[in-house]
């Protein structure tokens, strides 16, 4: 049996912001579980204008005390491909995990769009599917922690997210206000 997720969300933040902040999500303080990430190739289409890149994430997951029997190390290995399309304002990733894939396999795809109620925001789809290969009577248990556990993270990256956006615009507003402050430090007393 297979669980599938859905959800879609929005960030109040242009699409060219949100799809920058997600090169920039890690680290945050809402994903302690990454250990690294990788760029593993990158290369823009010439005629479409497409950004696609392919990279290794290194994420040290947490078992429930059932499944410590199945899974002797927690680090797994995620490949995430992405195909950025400035011209549709379109961003689509791809992830699923390399290691552990017998006990579980966990695919997802996020859709990055204008917000189709206000172009200012960005909406985000979210979709996943859980598939578990155990037998012996695991495989719903497997699947069903695994479905929790992926709404449970969903919730930490929206999080992640909205942390990195928030940093990139105090920086802007410092950016912004610096100029006017080395401006009106400079102007002489009358």
């Amino acid at each position: 049996m297979v669980k599938f997720y859905q959800h879609t969300s929005s960030f109040e933040h242009a699409w060219d912001n949100v799809t920058y902040a997600f090169w920039l999500r890690y680290p945050n303080p809402f994903a302690s579980h990454v250990i690294g990430c990788d760029v593993i190739d990158r290369q823009v289409d010439p005629v479409s204008g497409v950004l696609r890149t392919t990279r290794l994430i290194l994420k040290q997951g947490v078992l429930p005390r059932w499944g410590r029997g199945l899974i002797k190390n927690t680090d797994a290995y995620i490949i995430e491909e992405s195909e950025v399309n400035p011209r549709t304002q379109t961003m689509v990733t791809r992830t699923k995990n390399l290691t552990h894939v017998r006990v579980m396999q966990v695919e997802e795809t996020q859709t990055f769009t204008v917000h189709p109620e206000n172009s200012k925001w960005t909406q985000v789809k979210t979709e996943a599917r859980i598939i578990s290969e155990l037998k012996w009577g695991l495989t719903g248990r497997v699947e069903a922690f695994g479905i929790n556990k992926f709404m449970d993270n969903s919730v930490r990256a929206r999080k992640g997210m909205a942390h990195i956006l928030e940093r990139l615009r105090q920086n802007a507003a410092l950016a912004a206000s610096a100029p006017a402050t080395a401006a009106a430090a400079a102007a002489p007393d009358c």
